[in-house]
């Protein structure tokens, strides 16, 4: 089946490369209430994904991950690292472990 956006697996790292970020809104259920209820999604293009070349988007609607993320955003510093994201757990108990690393070619000059 062919995607064109990431989906993380609990327990597995996922390396992405990021070119691109913008904001969506979305609806999605409540958790109490499960009506509909509207939330801003950040989103990422990802023009690789572990080591390969991908034309997909990441889309972040964890606070939490968000916020973790932010810091990378000002001035695209995003596209200087392959961010690796391990979700750990699963449903409203998941959290996530993310790190950055400075891309090879980046490596030289810094």
């Amino acid at each position: 089946m062919l995607m064109n956006y990431v989906a993380l697996i609990p327990g597995v790292p996922t390396r992405m490369h990021f070119t691109d970020d913008y904001y969506v809104d979305r609806e999605i259920p409540d958790r109490e209430s499960g009506k509909a209820k509207r939330v801003k999604s950040l989103v990422f293009w990802v023009d690789e994904l572990n080591g390969e070349p991908a034309a997909r988007t990441f889309s972040v609607l964890s606070q939490k991950l968000s916020e973790t993320l932010e810091p990378f955003r000002k001035d695209k510093r995003y596209t200087r690292y392959d961010i690796i994201i391990t979700q750990m757990g699963d449903g409203f108990l998941k959290d996530w472990n993310v790190q950055a690393i400075l891309r090879p070619e980046l490596e030289k000059t810094a």
